[in-house]
């Protein structure tokens, strides 16, 4: 599903198919758009840790709390 989404200059992410939106900030938008590439969580954090120069640890708490949300949307397994 998340291949389906659409994210808006806006940051309100559609699906189409469920007729669904969600409204998102920015980086759960860099996130999902890393995960529309195949990065995989690690990978993601390091990234996000690296380009905003944060600690692994907090990122991790972010990047699991969205993918939980994710997740319970059925946007992902």
């Amino acid at each position: 599903m998340l291949n389906q989404l659409i994210i808006d200059e806006n940051n309100m992410g559609y699906i189409p198919s469920m007729g669904s939106s969600f409204q998102m900030n920015e980086t759960a938008k860099e996130i999902i758009s890393y995960l529309k590439n195949g990065d995989d969580k690690d990978t993601i954090i390091l990234k996000l840790a690296e380009k905003y120069n944060q600690n692994e640890n907090d990122i991790f708490i972010d990047v699991s709390d969205l993918l939980t949300k994710l997740r319970i949307y059925g946007l992902i397994k």
